[in-house]
């Protein structure tokens, strides 16, 4: 299974410790001041952070740019004089990038649309948008391009172009990981990348063979703990027909299939003693001894190792050779545990949720509770972020309703519980604060019910039950605060139509929010 990937390429993975949304960043594109303060707004409203240009050549620039992995969605005004709508989205497909596009334009007549999807769009609005269809539209338009970055991402893990900025992370630990990576890649030198078990260390290693010379070429992983003894040096090396009793016919080996690529050693520590030996010839002089063969044989490939166990220890216990030990340990590379990077664990939950629902078919999962959340980053991982993902692999499965809450992860609760206390955060991680989730923000997440700053008593002073019209009322002031005033929100968190939301606020004498894009 994957163990994640980065927030950068897509938006189901951003997260902050304000509402869930407001990391998610759009860029709007039009070179009208009164239309860029509108959408602004009103991206604001549903909690998003807009970047605001006012023309394609900006835009470009900015998407180009360092921070332009970032951009989760781009609103773009097809009729811009500098360089317009259409000519920015031939270039985004001349640059490969995969973030979705709504455009919007004052005519909207059928070519327009469909050259515009044509080109690329994901959707397509007329001026002037309402703020119920701008808001279906991103929503959309941020599932579509999640989906589409996992296509993307899978097509380049099977094709060895993979790179770190695919990882989903925003630890400090794993920007340390990330940048040896960076360095390692850029030369032939072996590495060992070390940690424990699910945390990743293999898409550490295809991501450092896609962002290296040696990226589109063969990447071959073998389990070393998972071979039989008597069966790892041929698997390895190869072995020619006869060689042995049942070799019927010839076989390449590992090393063979990693020719010119790179070839990934897991678990190197369960390697037998007296395969080491070859390992370490095939290091120092490019060739490989297959089993029966007269000659070595010349072999060029790159080598990465990793292992869960301290290498140097089965030194010392006379299990691991010290000279291939110092061979392969020349870079060594540290993945920390999840326990001391939980401020990935939202990125981690989000990006897996949206993977999980779209796989099962359960489009109406839209996000995970503040409570489950929580349950979530105190919880140790020992398996990691292996485990991570196969507990919201499950409790997707489960889930019946539209957000996963702590019903649906009953071991990580059992775990929790009933295990030891979660174990400190490192002095230099920040805290975290678990805050509902959704894939697809419909507006941002506050705070829970328990903390509504608008609460009320169901009781008079007597002790007797208040009149339903004064509970109605406190309800719908209630979710008036709670939506910040959005009234479709309002409305469909009440469970009532919009106009009878409205003729409630006028026989209630509540006043109604200013009109407006930005007021909805």
């Amino acid at each position: 299974m994957h163990t994640g990937f980065r927030a950068i390429s897509t938006p189901l993975t951003a997260w902050s410790d304000h509402p869930a949304t407001m990391s998610v960043s759009i860029l709007v594109v039009d070179d009208d001041p009164v239309q860029r303060r509108l959408l602004s707004a009103a991206i604001e409203r549903f909690g998003y952070r807009p970047v605001v240009v006012d023309g394609g050549r900006e835009a470009l620039a900015r998407i180009s740019g360092p921070d332009g992995d970032s951009l989760a969605l781009i609103v773009l005004d097809l009729m811009m004089p500098d360089l317009d709508g259409m000519a920015v989205l031939a270039r985004l497909r001349e640059m490969d990038r995969q973030t979705p596009v709504i455009v919007q334009t004052a005519h909207g007549g059928i070519d327009t649309v469909v050259n515009a999807m044509r080109a690329g769009a994901a959707d397509f609005v007329v001026k002037p948008v309402s703020p119920e269809r701008l808001q279906v539209s991103i929503g959309n338009a941020l599932k579509l391009g999640a989906l589409e970055g996992e296509l993307a991402r899978a097509r380049r893990a099977a094709s060895g172009t993979l790179t770190f900025r695919d990882i989903i992370t925003s630890s400090p630990a794993m920007e340390r990981v990330i940048q040896l990576g960076e360095r390692a890649a850029t030369s032939q030198i072996p590495i060992l990348i070390e940690g424990e078990s699910g945390v990743g260390k293999e898409l550490i290693a295809r991501a450092i063979q896609g962002t290296g010379d040696r990226r589109s070429k063969p990447f071959v992983t073998v389990n070393c703990g998972a071979i039989p003894d008597n069966l790892v040096e041929s698997i390895l090396f190869g072995h020619e027909k006869g060689a042995f009793t049942g070799a019927a016919e010839k076989h390449t080996g590992k090393f063979r299939e990693a020719h010119t690529g790179t070839l990934f050693l897991d678990e190197v520590g369960e390697l037998p003693a007296d395969v080491q030996v070859k390992l370490l010839r095939a290091l120092q002089d490019g060739e490989i001894d297959p089993v029966g063969a007269r000659r070595p044989s010349r072999i060029d490939f790159r080598l990465i190792s990793a292992t869960n166990r301290s290498l140097i220890d089965l030194v010392k216990q006379g299990h691991f050779r010290e000279d291939l030990y110092y061979r392969l340990n020349v870079f060594p590379v540290r993945v920390p545990p999840l326990r001391e990077r939980r401020e990935d664990i939202p990125e981690l939950v989000r990006h897996f949720t949206a993977r999980f629902a779209a796989e099962e078919g359960k489009s109406a999962i839209r996000g995970v509770t503040a409570g489950a959340l929580d349950l979530l980053l105190r919880c140790d991982w020992p398996g990691n972020v292996r485990q991570l993902e196969n507990a919201v692999f499950r409790a997707v499965v489960l889930a019946d309703g539209a957000m996963l809450t702590p019903e649906e992860f009953p071991q990580i609760a059992a775990l929790v519980d009933g295990g030891q206390p979660a174990q400190a955060r490192p002095a230099s991680s920040p805290p975290v604060t678990a805050r509902e989730i959704t894939l697809a923000d419909e507006a941002p997440a506050t705070a829970g019910p328990e903390q509504a700053s608008g609460g009320f008593d169901p009781f008079d002073p007597g002790g007797d039950v208040r009149p339903l019209a004064e509970i109605e009322e406190d309800m719908i002031r209630l979710a008036l605060e709670r939506y910040e005033g959005r009234m479709t929100m309002v409305a469909r968190k009440l469970g009532i139509g919009r106009s009878t939301l409205y003729r409630k606020l006028k026989d209630l004498g509540i006043s109604e929010p200013g009109p407006g894009i930005a007021a909805e």
